[in-house]
């Protein structure tokens, strides 16, 4: 069905190509003939004046001459001697006419347009020299008006399979993250009340302590995927905290081997986030720094605040990304990992920028030296 779809577009593209094409061939054959057209018209104008030059006053045959001299209305005429002096001007403005200069820059133009008709007078030659009219000049011109409307539909034409393909998405991850909450909310369920069990068959406490600590993630993540599907709510949070806290629940459950520091002021910066899709975003950066280092190395976490923003940079010793791929790790499905849906980072950049009106971007990356990335919010207020 798909293919078929597309085969569909690209033949009403092709079409819509070749259309214009002919249109534009259609309309240079036109203008070609227009424009010899234009030729005939002035040798035969040329023909009339020398025949009105020639005449004796007694001559009675001149009606026709006069008639097709003073029918051209459009086409501007420069009649010049062998040496290249204006001798007269037709159809041209009175400000060019005045003015030496630029009579002589205007003869210049239409000597590039047309080449020139030879008139003898006597015996000597003179040359008329004509430009384009106004109607050839709009049909120069209207190949290019076709062509800029091809492409403008053409553009609006991608636009809307463009954002016709993302709207599918968007409906795909909505579909997929509610089904998500919905199953695993039925286990969940089931698993409060085995707690309540172990508690009465006196269960070592500490064991029932980490079990509810799991459970009680697990219902973090289920709310998680509830709000992907619905507008989350925004509230004034201290970013500062909010980021320790899930840091400190990372490091709890990662490998000695790798090393998780983090650095922020001392006093709380609040933004307007939602706590629960904050928390989603630092460890899904921070589980795509420990991929980086292969479980082994060092991930710093950095909270910065200027006059109006706060900036969250994560940092990895890892792989490093190349810079044609700066953006397209934040696209659906792309991955550099041999195992993965490569929906993490583009789940991180949906939260940070359609949910929480922030911005993610990489901020510097180098092959074997590994890669930072930076999150910017608009601060609410600082309390010190």
């Amino acid at each position: 069905m798909t293919s078929k779809k597309s085969f569909i577009r690209w033949s009403l593209i092709l079409t819509a190509f070749i259309v214009v094409l002919l249109i534009l061939w259609n309309t240079y054959s036109f203008f070609q003939n227009y424009k010899e057209e234009e030729r005939n018209k002035m040798e035969i104008w040329a023909a009339a004046s020398n025949a009105v030059n020639e005449a004796n006053l007694e001559d009675t045959h001149l009606e026709l001459p006069l008639l097709i001299i003073t029918k051209n209305k459009t086409i501007p005429i420069i009649l010049t001697n062998e040496k290249d002096s204006i001798l007269s001007m037709i159809n041209i403005e009175e400000k060019i006419a005045k003015d030496k200069g630029e009579s002589i820059a205007f003869l210049n133009k239409i000597k590039s347009q047309n080449s020139p008709i030879e008139v003898k007078v006597g015996k000597k030659k003179q040359y008329l020299y004509y430009g384009n009219s106004s109607l050839l000049l709009k049909l120069k011109y209207y190949p290019l008006v076709l062509v800029s409307i091809f492409i403008f539909f053409t553009i609006l034409v991608l636009i809307y399979y463009r954002t016709n393909k993302i709207i599918t998405q968007n409906r795909l991850w909505t579909g997929m993250a509610k089904e998500t909450a919905h199953q695993i909310g039925t286990p969940l369920s089931s698993l409060l009340g085995w707690i309540e069990i172990m508690k009465l068959e006196d269960v070592s406490p500490s064991i029932v302590d980490e079990v509810e600590k799991d459970i009680h993630r697990l219902q973090i993540i289920t709310d998680r995927f509830s709000k992907i599907g619905s507008i989350p709510q925004l509230i004034a949070v201290d970013i500062v905290a909010e980021t320790n806290q899930s840091i400190e629940y990372l490091r709890a459950r990662t490998s000695k081997q790798v090393e998780i520091n983090f650095q922020a002021p001392s006093y709380p910066i609040l933004v307007f986030i939602n706590k629960e899709l904050h928390s989603w975003t630092i460890e899904n950066l921070i589980k795509n720094a420990i991929d980086a280092v292969k479980g082994k190395g060092v991930i710093d976490i950095l909270i910065q605040g200027s006059d109006q923003n706060v900036h969250i940079f994560v940092s990895d010793n890892g792989a490093g990304i190349l810079k044609k791929n700066y953006k397209r790790v934040f696209e659906p499905g792309f991955t550099t990992k041999k195992r993965g849906w490569g929906l993490g980072l583009s789940l991180t950049k949906r939260i940070v920028e359609d949910f929480q009106s922030g911005k993610i971007r990489i901020l510097h990356s180098e092959i074997g030296k590994g890669t930072t990335f930076c999150i910017t919010y608009k601060k609410e207020r600082i309390v010190r």
